[in-house]
């Protein structure tokens, strides 16, 4: 069961250090927009001396009125008016209204400027985001915990722009704090000294509990994950038939209950304790402001200050009151960001293992003598059982070869090694005698066209799902209507309303859906796109009914003349076209031949092709 409250809080040091992450986060908002970030600075800066300049003012008009009260002035306005007593009253009531105007305009616009940067640096952060976990390995991808690490960056992608207006909105408070620290400072100085007592506290306990609330997300971080994938199986267009069939809507419901109430129940009681504490200590505030109001009260009645003097302290002192408590509440949430900020960079500080060598060479151009494996093993991370060992194979250049084998023989993860997905753990791939690590790993990938079991279904046009297969030419029509026609697709986009055109699956109000089958073609499309000297097929006809896979792999016979091919199937009436098959069992080559061979051998190949055939007669 998840944990309901943090064990353990970060000590001071630790909240304190994530301070660390405020320069360069600034740094990038200064990167993202120069003109923006100066924008909202400058309005800033002369907001901040509004208030105590619209104070001041009010001091003068209270000090006027009864200026005017004790002078005698005529009670009738018009005889007022005309005897010029009110010109000084009246532009200092109109210089109020000016600032008074000017404040919500420079409001307004801060909160413009504010948006439109905010969008750019979120838009900014989430392409960096995507660059970044596109250099990650496949294996870090498989981690549970980078996927914690990286559902953690990818909220504070969206999340941390609040960030920003704290951290301007507090150096406009901090002007402004500075202003009427100056003026309560002519009158009596010892008024700041009660005012910093009185809030510590309240700072004290508001850093507490927001490091609480850190640790509380941080922990939940996997089932967080876990209520958004219940959330989206029980409610999405891939999961409704199954759902509906299996009455599962009942399950999901029940688990996304019960895990979101848990959830609910910790962070019910720790805002509890959060608002119990948080009214004590502010209770503290709130007497200091009331003898400091005293005290002026008291030195008003003496005569020491004017009317206007007693509004403008007791002003003065609530709004720096209020705001030294925004600020030091402010400090603490921006304390408390900045361990979010850590989810973050440290995402962006996890590199890559498998890397092109700074004298990485171009793959050889054509594949003269094919890859060779040396004695190779991998196993997956956390696995104790090896996925392949002592696995030694030549794939010749230019040969089409078939994987067999049963579920778990390691087929799949041969691939993945094959286009360095993965890197083996034992042993060594060459590729025309040389290793497999000397090459640039970018044009390796590039010479190599692969098509899983587990392909993509893109909620893009029918064009573009094909033109993915080579980025760099996805806008050639003629490419792609050639690689549709390779791969059989070309049949399914001509029953499209508007074929090429077409946006295909249901996510999007105008997409067509498609059959297995012609999603699997539509992939296959895919990998004809590439100008690839090896290409590979993991079970990608899956979906096809026999006669179908049939002409998809003699189609793929004719395509891979002069190409270096594999396949993977479990209908071994396909792979018999192959021109040498691989038996693979417990990650091992078991047996090698052509279909003959390995059925004159009587072996685990013919044993598989007799219990498959049977269930045709």
């Amino acid at each position: 069961m998840p944990p309901p409250l943090p064990p353990q809080q970060l000590d001071f040091r630790q909240r304190f250090s994530a301070m660390r992450n405020i320069p360069p986060f600034l740094r990038e908002i200064w990167h993202t927009s120069k003109p923006l970030t100066l924008a909202t600075i400058a309005l800033r800066v002369v907001r901040a001396f509004l208030p105590i300049s619209m104070l001041y003012i009010g001091k003068l008009i209270i000090d006027e009125a009864v200026r005017l009260i004790g002078a005698g002035v005529p009670h009738d306005l018009g005889a007022a008016w005309q005897s010029g007593e009110l010109n000084h009253l009246a532009w200092l009531l109109c210089i109020e209204f000016a600032m008074a105007i000017l404040s919500d305009l420079l409001g307004r616009l801060v909160g413009y400027v504010d948006t439109l940067l905010s969008e750019r640096f979120t838009n900014a952060t989430s392409i960096r985001l995507m660059e970044h976990a596109a250099t990650l390995d496949l294996e870090d991808f498989e981690d549970a915990d980078l996927q914690d690490k990286l559902d953690r960056a990818r909220r504070q992608t969206m999340g941390r722009m609040s960030l920003m207006g704290q951290l301007f909105g507090q150096a406009q408070d901090v002007i402004t704090i500075i202003s009427f620290a100056a003026g309560l400072m002519a009158y009596a100085p010892w008024l700041m000294v009660l005012l910093a007592v009185a809030l510590i506290p309240a700072f004290v306990g508001e850093s507490h509990f927001n490091a609480l609330n850190y640790s509380l997300n941080f922990q939940w971080t996997p089932e967080r994950r876990q209520l958004e994938y219940i959330r989206q199986m029980g409610a999405s267009v891939e999961s409704a038939k199954e759902v509906k069939i299996f009455g599962l809507n009942r399950f999901f419901i029940e688990r996304f209950r019960t895990l979101s109430n848990q959830f609910y129940q910790a962070n019910r009681k720790l805002a509890g304790h959060r608002a119990f504490w948080g009214t004590l200590l502010a209770a503290l505030g709130t007497l200091g402001y009331y003898i400091a109001y005293a005290y002026i009260a008291w030195r008003t009645v003496r005569g020491d200050f004017s009317i206007g003097d007693l509004t403008f302290l007791a002003g003065s002192f609530r709004r720096l009151r209020q705001l030294l408590e925004s600020l030091l509440a402010g400090f603490s949430q921006v304390a408390s960001q900045a361990l979010y900020l850590d989810d973050l960079y440290s995402f962006f500080e996890i590199q890559p293992e498998i890397v092109s060598r700074p004298d990485a060479l171009p793959v050889p151009r054509p594949i003269r003598t094919g890859f060779v494996f040396e004695d190779v093993g991998f196993r997956y991370e956390g696995n104790e059982r090896w996925a392949l060992r002592h696995l030694s194979f030549e794939l010749h250049a230019g040969e089409v070869l078939a994987l067999v084998g049963e579920n778990g023989a390691g087929k799949t993860t041969l691939v993945k090694l094959l286009a360095r997905l993965y890197d083996p753990d034992e042993g060594r791939i060459l590729l025309d005698g040389r290793d497999l690590r000397d090459y640039d790993i970018d044009d390796l990938r590039a010479n190599i066209g692969v098509i899983f079991q587990d392909f993509m279904r893109y909620h893009l046009t029918a064009a573009e799902n094909i033109g993915v297969g080579d980025i760099d030419d996805m806008n050639n029509r003629r490419r792609i209507e050639l690689a549709a026609r390779k791969g059989m697709a070309d049949e399914v986009i001509g029953g499209l309303p508007k074929g090429y055109d077409q946006v295909i699956g249901r996510r999007f109000k105008e997409g067509v859906d498609l059959s297995g089958g012609q999603w699997q073609k539509i992939a296959i499309a895919r990998a004809y796109m590439r100008d690839a000297q090896v290409m590979i097929l993991d079970e990608p006809t899956a979906a096809l009914d026999a006669r179908a896979e049939y002409e998809v792999f003699e189609r793929f016979k004719e395509l891979s003349e002069d190409r270096t091919a594999v396949l993977i199937s479990h209908r071994f009436s396909s792979v018999r076209m192959a021109d040498r098959i691989l038996v693979l069992a417990d990650g091992q080559v078991e047996a090698s031949g052509t279909h003959v061979e390995l059925m004159m051998q009587g072996g685990r190949y013919a044993e598989l092709f007799e219990l498959q055939a049977a269930g045709y007669r």
